[in-house]
C-alpha cells in the first residue's frame, strides 16, 4: 500500500482526503492545483490561518510531510488542464477527481484516466453528507448525469437523491438543502460542511485501500455514500 501512487487533482477537499489516506498508510501522492488557501476555505478544508494566501498544493504538501516526513509527496502549483492532465497521471495507480465543474476538465481527466485504466474517484462534500463516484474502464461515465459542467453539482445531486431514494432511503435532508440553494436569490457557493469533508474521506480512503488490497469495489453509477 505505501508503493499506490495516488494523484490528487484539486486540493480541497482533496487536502482532507490525503491526509486521511496519509493517515491509513499511503505513502506516494501527487497534489495538482493552482489555487492558493483563502479564509473562507477554513470551515471544511484541511489548512490552518497561517496558510492563508499560501498555494494551496504547497501547503498540502507541508501539512503531509509534518504528519510522516518519510512519504513521497509532490506537489504542482498548476491546474489541471486538458494539456497536462496526461502527464500527471503518469505515475498514478488511482486518482482523486476533485476538480471543480467550471469547464470541462473533469471530463477530460476522467478520460484519460479510461484511457489508462486509472480508477477515478469523485467525492462529494453533501452538507451533513458525503459521496463518492468511482469511474473506470468498466463503468458508465459521469456523461451518464450530463455532458455540459455548467450547473453540474447541481444535477449530481439530484442524480444521488434519486438514487439513494429508489433504494429506499430517506433523502428528505438533502432534497431540502438543495431546494433552499436553488431559491438563494444570489449566487453562492453550494453548502459544505467540515463533517461532510472527513465523511466524504473515509469513504475515498476505504476506496483506495480496496483498490492497493485488490478487493471488490462498486462503480458509477453505484455510489458510496454516508450522512449523519
Amino acid at each position: 500500500m505505501a508503493d499506490f501512487h495516488i494523484v490528487l487533482a484539486g486540493a480541497g477537499l482533496g487536502s482532507v482526503i490525503a491526509e486521511c489516506a496519509l493517515r491509513l498508510g499511503f505513502r506516494r501522492i501527487s497534489i495538482i492545483d493552482g489555487d492558493v488557501v483563502e479564509k473562507s476555505n477554513l470551515n471544511r478544508q484541511n489548512y490552518t490561518w497561517h496558510d492563508i494566501g499560501s498555494p494551496k498544493a504547497e501547503a498540502l504538501r507541508n501539512r503531509l510531510l509534518s504528519i510522516c516526513p518519510q512519504a513521497e509527496i509532490t506537489s504542482h502549483n498548476q491546474y489541471i488542464t486538458s494539456e497536462n492532465a496526461a502527464q500527471f497521471l503518469k505515475v498514478a495507480d488511482a486518482a482523486i477527481n476533485a476538480i471543480d465543474f467550471t469547464s470541462d476538465v473533469p471530463f477530460v481527466f476522467d478520460r484519460e484516466c479510461v484511457l489508462r485504466g486509472i480508477p477515478a474517484l469523485h467525492p462529494y462534500n453533501l452538507g451533513w453528507a458525503g459521496c463518492v463516484f468511482v469511474v473506470t474502464d468498466e463503468s458508465e461515465n459521469l456523461s451518464h448525469i450530463s455532458t455540459n459542467p455548467q450547473g453540474f453539482e447541481l444535477k449530481c445531486a439530484d442524480f444521488i437523491i434519486e438514487k439513494l431514494a429508489a433504494q429506499g432511503e430517506n433523502m428528505r435532508y438533502l432534497e431540502t438543502m438543495i431546494q433552499t440553494y436553488r431559491n438563494e436569490p444570489e449566487k453562492i457557493p453550494p453548502p459544505q460542511l467540515s463533517v461532510a469533508s472527513w465523511i466524504t474521506a473515509g469513504l475515498c480512503t476505504d476506496i483506495l485501500f480496496r483498490l492497493a488490497t485488490g478487493k471488490e469495489i462498486a462503480l458509477f453509477p453505484g455510489i458510496y455514500c454516508k450522512k449523519v
